[in-house]
């Protein structure tokens, strides 16, 4: 019998971050909740002291100069899901997440670029009054995936 969990995985990153300390917090959390890799597109922080439990040497670290340099090196079979709140953008509480995908965080300021936007298989948001800080938005989606409920599985 093959387990469910057997072919999945999940990457988690952040385009253009702004600063440092939200990086360290999400690849922190990003080790406890199961990921697989993290990354970095364009601005790029290697030691982060919110990092506590050294996640960037426990797990394997990307980084990517431009967004086009990252789409071209996503997994094969991965699906990009782009977190943003836009009106077109599928509620989290009622979202099956790929078994095999990379989520794709914007800064707070900036959100996703158009481009990331326009690339994304899917792109989801979640309940919010306002924009809330990366790690803390990254961290949700993480936890949701985390919920026992169906996944998206891409037709062959």
């Amino acid at each position: 019998m093959i387990d469910n969990f057997e072919n999945e995985f999940f990457g988690i990153g952040i385009q253009n971050g702004k600063t440092p300390e939200n990086l360290g917090v999400l690849w922190r959390t990003a080790q406890n909740m199961g990921a697989s890799y993290i990354f970095t597109i364009g601005n790029r922080y290697a030691k982060q002291a919110s990092d506590t439990h050294n996640a960037v040497k426990s797990m394997p670290y990307f980084h990517y100069n431009t967004f086009q340099d990252f789409y071209q090196n996503l997994p094969k079979g991965a699906m990009l899901v782009g977190v943003e709140l836009t009106k077109d953008a599928i509620a989290l509480e009622t979202f099956n997440h790929p078994k095999r995908c990379v989520y794709l965080l914007g800064a707070e300021d900036h959100g996703l670029s158009k481009t990331a936007i326009e690339k994304s298989h899917f792109l989801i948001k979640f309940k919010s009054e306002l924009s809330v800080n990366v790690a803390v938005a990254g961290s949700i989606v993480m936890y949701d995936r985390g919920i026992d409920k169906p996944r998206f599985i891409r037709a062959t």
